[in-house]
């Protein structure tokens, strides 16, 4: 199919796209990527007025590292950051998770930003920023303001965005050698949609302790209890403290409605991303 008629509008500087988006009373949109929005536009599933084309703005490509945070630009691609680009995500766990994204096409062209604010519940960047406890920068004419990762999605492909804004900035920790991060999602075939997905992140220095699930079919879900207990036996490494039972039992608290198949995936996704971030390497050992 082909899309429906729209004003395409390409944006060089943010402000021009502000003012684009709120000229447009709602019935504009920003495209970077294209490789979310695209597909729904061509199956008529989103039907703006105007498009506007926000992927070749500078500011929005550039990552740069202030403090102890990494601030990525909203059109930064996939593939950039899989590919260790940018000097600040060089060695960070993100380089990861975007070389899993899709395929190489795909990353070559897709943005985080885009991806985040597509809002697909089994994406993977909506799972690893909750983890990451990251920042998500917004603005608007009426100026800027900033979302915590974990709140921005409302819903499947629904997000606290409002119709006149636009992702500018992606607010990361940096890597460092207290963070200790793990991410696993089970898919039928490499580059298909995750069927589940789990990120767990630790961070001594921060006192950051997040295990956070994915592909739930609606925002990702913060195992608050579960990532405590994870983090306090890894502290007084008590070999055991923390069994598979445990994770079972987190699961089917978090996710009441879910068979026993899909509790079985979620329980793995979360047993593997705990093992590969290595904060408990005898997770269950005497089990």
């Amino acid at each position: 199919m082909k899309s429906s008629k729209f004003i395409y509008t390409q944006a060089l500087e943010v402000n021009d796209a502000l003012q684009a988006l709120a000229a447009g009373n709602g019935a504009a949109k920003p495209m970077s990527g294209s490789q979310s929005l695209g597909p729904m536009l061509n199956l008529r599933l989103a039907r703006p007025a105007q498009v506007v084309d926000v992927g070749r703005i500078p500011g929005l490509r550039t990552v740069r590292g202030a403090g102890d945070v990494v601030e990525i630009g909203a059109a930064v691609t996939h593939a950039e950051i899989e590919d260790g680009v940018h000097e600040p995500l060089a060695d960070h766990p993100m380089r990861k998770v975007a070389g899993e994204i899709a395929y190489r096409a795909i990353r070559t062209r897709g943005t985080v930003g885009g991806s985040l604010a597509h809002a697909d519940p089994a994406a993977d960047w909506v799972v690893t920023l909750a983890a990451l406890d990251a920042r998500v920068r917004l603005a608007s004419p009426r100026g800027e303001r900033e979302v915590q990762a974990d709140a921005f999605m409302l819903g499947a492909y629904t997000t606290v965005l409002e119709s006149d804004e636009l992702i500018v900035a992606l607010i990361v920790p940096r890597s460092s050698q207290t963070l200790q991060w793990g991410y696993h999602k089970v898919c039928r075939k490499p580059g298909e949609f995750a069927e589940a997905s789990a990120a767990a992140y630790f961070d001594v220095t921060r006192g950051c302790a997040r295990i956070v699930l994915g592909a739930v079919d609606g925002p990702p879900i913060l195992l608050h209890e579960l990532s405590a207990a994870v983090a306090n036996a890894s502290a007084r490494r008590e070999a055991g403290a923390v069994t598979r039972e445990h994770l079972r039992q987190a699961i089917a608290k978090a996710l009441p409605a879910r068979d026993a198949i899909d509790r079985k995936l979620f329980t793995a996704c979360v047993e593997r991303a705990i093992t590969q971030s290595g904060v408990l390497a005898n997770l269950y050992h005497g089990e």
